[in-house]
């Protein structure tokens, strides 16, 4: 079983969004028993709040359910429990492997960097703008999952 736990900073847009939409690909490829998919926050701020209406309202008109879903915070045993940590921007990464005291089994990554176009995920927390925020989202997962297939 491959175990992939999304990050961002709140756990309310990004990381939501990527965990749900990559569970539904899994899914409709028959795969939902290979992969153990969840999310995380790297701050306090939102623990406990639902997915903010942004990201549901994509994953809505998907048809896509984050029903139960509530903001939970990335802790350091974390890493013993997941093959890969999945950042939506530079500072999430930073403050990943602060948490983990290092990366030694090199498990910290950036969604984007499994596509032509590294870099972060925009954040629409200040954008206000969730198409782009799935655009990004939907090309990292595609190619992160075209990556775990190898």
């Amino acid at each position: 079983m491959i175990r992939i736990m999304f990050v961002c900073h709140g756990n309310i847009c990004r990381s939501p969004m990527a965990e749900f939409l990559l569970k539904d690909l899994v899914k409709k490829s028959g795969e939902e028993d290979l992969f153990e998919i969840k999310s995380s926050a790297t701050s306090s701020e939102e623990l406990g709040n639902p997915v903010h209406y942004g990201t549901k309202g994509v994953l809505d008109r998907l048809g896509i359910s984050c029903k139960g879903k509530y903001a939970v915070k990335l802790t350091a045993s974390d890493y013993q429990k997941y093959d890969y940590f999945i950042g939506m921007d530079e500072r999430n990464r930073y403050n990943m492997v602060r948490l983990f005291n290092g990366d030694k089994d090199n498990k910290v990554k950036l969604l984007m960097d499994f596509t032509d176009t590294p870099g972060d995920v925009a954040d629409p927390w200040w954008t206000g703008n969730f198409e782009e925020t799935y655009h990004d989202v939907s090309k990292g997962v595609k190619a992160l999952y075209e990556y775990l297939k190898k």
